[in-house]
């Protein structure tokens, strides 16, 4: 029987209170502080500083997309931001001033679903609805090359030495392997997935691509051997809607409109049915977007619900959750440092978010979270990363986190109950 998929409108909108215009006041104190003089028509199509008063974090709005925006990918060693929309234009940011440095208007006449700085390089590729990728140069502006498929063009990835592309499109199913340089197509491999795929990746550190589907399954296509390395039911209740690697790539983090994120150890062979570890209780709505941090101790995430949220991925806490924007959170990447936090929206927003100050918040956080519950903070013997544990502690099954379980079985087991 075919599973019935459910529409990512599955938050209820919360009570606005007073109608459209009120809401666009109250929308209009966040912007001023609460007390500021009422900023000029030129400052508010601008960008700036801001405090945030729901979450008490610094941040940055940029403003410059008319429409949705569907991407925003901190890039040049977190100096600049690219970001795309469905007014069909991409914008490289200046982090520091958040001013545009340079807009790609005319590229593409459809919304422009994704786009990503290709390594080692000053360019970048887009992918859109009008069914074309392209590849743009940084400086100039000017378009290297354009590519033509049949099928909506729905996610793009770069490899990390910047020599090859992956696309997917719909309805075809299909990917794309693309030379960068050229945009000549390499490998082509149809009916990959039985639905749209929603999200193509590749591995950071070797020849092969994710991707994830509304079919609700994960692969892993390898380049050398041309074949599907690995293809798994995820076991989430909906659409599966991103992925993201670990920079190591040891880790994979799946997200889906079931409200909930996976991670899975590839070391450890995690890739198999019911090999993740579930993050949840952290999304009232569909989770749209993941993003670890470079060492891998932070994963963000973006959902339907407006917010995005930050976790530890040793204790597999949430720690943070960032609410600002007043529309859904369509992606999301961190810097390198971790102190700063982008966010893309369908209220045609970017923003920064300064998260500098919160690792103590953080760990404040994570304490009073188990206090009174059962449940302890614990050291990993072998990572030494902390994580949660509840039961007796002398416990062999808590002296070590979930990631370090998975990479060798434990020696434990269970003792038989004593003869009466």
């Amino acid at each position: 029987m075919a599973s019935k998929t459910l529409d990512p409108l599955s938050v209820e909108e919360p009570p606005r209170g007073g109608g459209e215009e009120e809401r666009r006041g109250g929308g209009e104190e966040e912007r001023r502080g609460g007390g500021e003089e009422e900023r000029t028509e030129e400052e508010e199509r601008g960008t700036g500083a801001e405090w945030n008063r729901l979450t008490k974090v610094p941040v940055k709005v940029l403003r410059g997309h008319s429409e949705a925006v569907t991407t925003a990918q901190l890039c040049f060693n977190d100096r600049l931001l690219l970001s795309c929309s469905s007014d069909h234009s991409a914008i490289l940011w200046d982090v520091d001033s958040c001013s545009p440095l340079r807009v790609f208007d005319g590229v593409h006449s459809e919304t422009v679903t994704e786009c990503a700085v290709i390594p080692n390089s000053n360019r970048m590729v887009t992918v859109s609805w009008d069914k074309t990728m392209a590849s743009s140069d940084l400086e100039t502006g000017q378009t290297l090359w354009r590519w033509r498929r049949a099928g909506l063009l729905t996610s793009c990835s770069c490899s990390g030495d910047g020599r090859l592309l992956v696309c997917a499109a719909d309805p075809q199913n299909a990917v794309y392997i693309i030379e960068a340089s050229s945009g000549q197509t390499l490998h082509a491999v149809c009916d990959h997935h039985r639905s749209t795929i929603t999200r193509c990746r590749f591995h950071p550190q070797s020849q092969s691509v994710a991707t994830v589907s509304a079919d609700r399954s994960i692969k892993l296509w390898d380049l050398l051997s041309q074949r599907t390395a690995a293809s798994v039911d995820s076991n989430h209740g909906n659409v599966v809607s991103d992925c993201c690697f670990s920079d190591s790539g040891h880790f994979l983090c799946s997200a889906s409109w079931d409200k909930s994120l996976k991670l899975w150890d590839l070391q450890a062979g995690g890739l198999r049915p019911h090999g993740g570890t579930a993050l949840q209780s952290g999304h009232e709505g569909s989770v749209s977007s993941c993003c670890f941090s470079t060492d891998a101790n932070l994963l963000a995430s973006a959902s339907y619900d407006r917010t995005v949220a930050l976790w530890d991925t040793s204790s597999l806490c949430q720690t943070l959750v960032l609410k600002g924007h007043s529309d859904w959170v369509t992606d999301v990447s961190v810097s390198a440092d971790r102190k700063l936090v982008a966010s893309a929206s369908k209220d045609a927003t970017v923003r920064l978010w300064n998260v500098d100050d919160m690792e103590d918040r953080q760990e404040v956080t994570k304490k009073k979270r188990t206090e009174g519950t059962g449940t302890h903070i614990l050291e990993c013997e072998d990572c030494r990363k902390s994580f949660p544990g509840s039961g007796p502690e002398t416990s062999e099954l808590l002296t070590r986190c979930v990631f370090c379980r998975h990479k060798s079985p434990s020696t434990y087991r269970p003792q038989p109950p004593p003869l009466l």
